[in-house]
């Protein structure tokens, strides 16, 4: 599962977002020599692999108790051998990162935005950088290695590791619900990246069965592999989640998203124009914004514009009313046009990890109005850049009101892109650095001790 946006320009990062306290990433020393670590046994992934989904199945069929067997008998990074010989010259590093997607991907979201600006930035700074994901793929400034579909990946994703990549000094495993377990299969310094738990998410998704069992896969096995890993998040609302499933404070890092500079500004539209942009799915939840829409049209007249496009799009085709254009995934051009243009941004989305599209609006000065969620209460400050409500009928209250007090409007558009700002990829870069530099000193404290 991830966290989805179509029609998406890269979000900005800063170790720690304006206004919020958040844990940096302590005790690297920069430039000290760093040895790789002993591979795993390409024989036992090999061998994991070869058994093909019957072995998930029969994992999943012996219980809770079989797995958390399997996930405690994980190697950690502490209880590895190293290895001599390693150039000391920081810049020969390699950082692999195992995610789902690509941001080539039609699904692609917040999490590969965030993946490839990271990925870039340590690529810049002249780290050797490798993704491993899931396809469908593109060439990059970095090196990306397809691992199989959506789902046969976790099977294979190992051993594509063990056959191309066991010379990396650093994994960072990007979780997005369903992990790659990367600690049973890598005897690397590693991270576990969270965008967002997505605990209510797996109700959403799947049947109850199902939705069980991914719910104990995130909140109790993944956890239980990385015991002894950092964890790299980008709001504090994913932090407070991850406490919440077992990981301790002291491991947390956090770095926020933020947005790209966009071109020059175009005019704000004279009538009322208000804006959903983002994939649609699900949770995005924009058949609840058109029954809203029903209850606030004839106070605030206007259009209200749909863009984006995924699988919830025929729905919302079918259920959109009057005063409703639904456009389908629009250009970058035309986005940053509907962006400046609106008079605001309705996110009604049920969980966020930041909520990319808040940032892109409110860079262009236009305020979002959303849910009282996780990830929204971090991209949102509640009446200063926007506004955050519990139900419905706040929801359409503030539609309204803030539709109707263009001076209000105004003021909170201008907050939003003084904070939006003050948010830039390089200090992103900057914060996953200090980490990838604490993990790997992490490392060699444990062994010295």
């Amino acid at each position: 599962m991830s966290h989805e946006s179509d029609n998406r320009t890269a979000p900005t990062a800063t170790a720690a977002g304006p206004g919020s306290s958040s844990p940096r990433a302590g005790g690297a020393v920069l430039g000290q020599a760093r040895r790789p670590l002993v591979p795993a046994d390409p024989q036992a992934a090999e061998s994991l692999v070869s058994a093909g989904p019957q072995a998930a199945e029969s994992l999943v069929s012996a219980g809770p108790q079989a797995a958390e067997s399997l996930v405690s008998a994980a190697p950690q990074a502490a209880d590895v051998p190293r290895a001599e010989g390693r150039p000391t010259d920081r810049t020969a590093r390699h950082i692999l990162f195992v995610a789902w997607r690509d941001l080539a991907n039609p699904r692609a979201g917040g999490s590969e935005v965030l993946v490839d600006r990271l990925a870039d930035g340590m690529t810049a700074r002249g780290d050797r950088v490798t993704l491993l994901c899931g396809g469908p793929t593109a060439a990059r400034r970095y090196q990306v290695i397809p691992s199989g579909g959506s789902y046969t990946q976790f099977l294979r994703a190992p051993l594509a590791y063990q056959r191309r990549l066991r010379d990396c000094d650093l994994v960072v495993e990007v979780c997005n619900g369903m992990p790659f377990f990367a600690p049973l299969w890598a005897r690397r310094p590693m991270v576990c990246l969270v965008n967002h738990v997505h605990t209510e998410l797996w109700g959403v998704r799947f049947p109850p069965p199902l939705a069980a069992v991914g719910r104990f896969t995130e909140n109790v096995l993944m956890p239980r592999a990385h015991r002894k890993n950092l964890f790299l998040t980008v709001s504090s609302s994913t932090a407070a989640a991850l406490t919440e499933i077992g990981v301790g404070q002291d491991r947390i890092r956090q770095i926020c998203n933020g947005v790209e500079p966009p071109q020059p500004l175009t005019p704000r539209s004279p009538e009322p124009l208000f804006l959903a942009l983002g994939r649609l799915t699900d949770y995005k939840r924009i058949d609840l914004l058109l029954r809203l829409w029903e209850r606030v049209r004839h106070v605030v007249g206007g259009r209200l514009v749909i863009a984006g496009d995924g699988p919830e799009r025929a729905r919302i085709e079918a259920l959109a009313g009057p005063g409703v254009v639904v456009t389908g995934r629009v250009s970058e051009e035309e986005k940053h046009r509907l962006l400046c243009a609106a008079w605001m941004l309705l996110h009604p989305a049920m969980i966020e990890g930041w909520g990319i599209v808040i940032t892109e609006a409110a860079i262009r000065g236009t305020p979002g109005i959303g849910f009282d969620v996780p990830g929204l209460r971090d991209s949102v400050v509640d009446g200063e850049t926007g506004l955050l409500v519990r139900n419905e009928g706040q929801f359409v209250s503030a539609w309204a009101s803030l539709a109707l007090d263009h001076r209000t409007r105004e003021a909170m558009g201008r907050a939003a892109r003084e904070r939006a700002l003050r948010l830039h990829w390089s200090a992103a870069v900057e914060g996953f650095a200090d980490v990838a530099d604490e993990a790997i000193a992490r490392v060699g404290d444990a062994r010295r001790r």
